[in-house]
């Protein structure tokens, strides 16, 4: 059974910062791709950011040079740090695992950020 928990949402204040985690457990981590998802109220889920196996990157253009995607294949967890966040980037972020190239796809809880003064 493949989990994913997330953690570090809370409120920040318009060019404030975050950093998110989702540990991964009941998996070889290192072999799933990760991506950050956001659903913001009233809106569709969104990419926010992708890391494959092999860390490559790649960015909604909303979040392009403030937000950085990273993981941590000895501590199985994936990490958004979110800089110069603003009220737009307000939603539930959820973490995604899905094994290449068409394995199962897993997602965990979410968790809240809230921007705003």
């Amino acid at each position: 059974q493949v989990q994913l928990v997330e953690s570090g949402g809370d409120l920040v204040q318009p060019g404030g910062s975050l950093r998110l985690s989702c540990a991964v457990s009941g998996s070889i981590f290192s072999t799933y791709n990760m991506g950050w998802y956001r659903q913001a109220p009233g809106k569709q889920r969104e990419l926010v950011a992708h890391i494959t196996t092999g860390g490559t990157t790649n960015y909604a253009d909303s979040v392009k040079g403030r937000f950085t995607i990273s993981r941590d294949n000895a501590k199985n967890t994936v990490y958004l740090q979110m800089n110069s966040l603003k009220p737009d980037d307000t939603g539930v972020y959820d973490c995604r695992a899905n094994l290449p190239p068409y394995g199962p796809i897993y997602w965990g809880q979410g968790t809240q950020v809230t921007v705003s003064p």
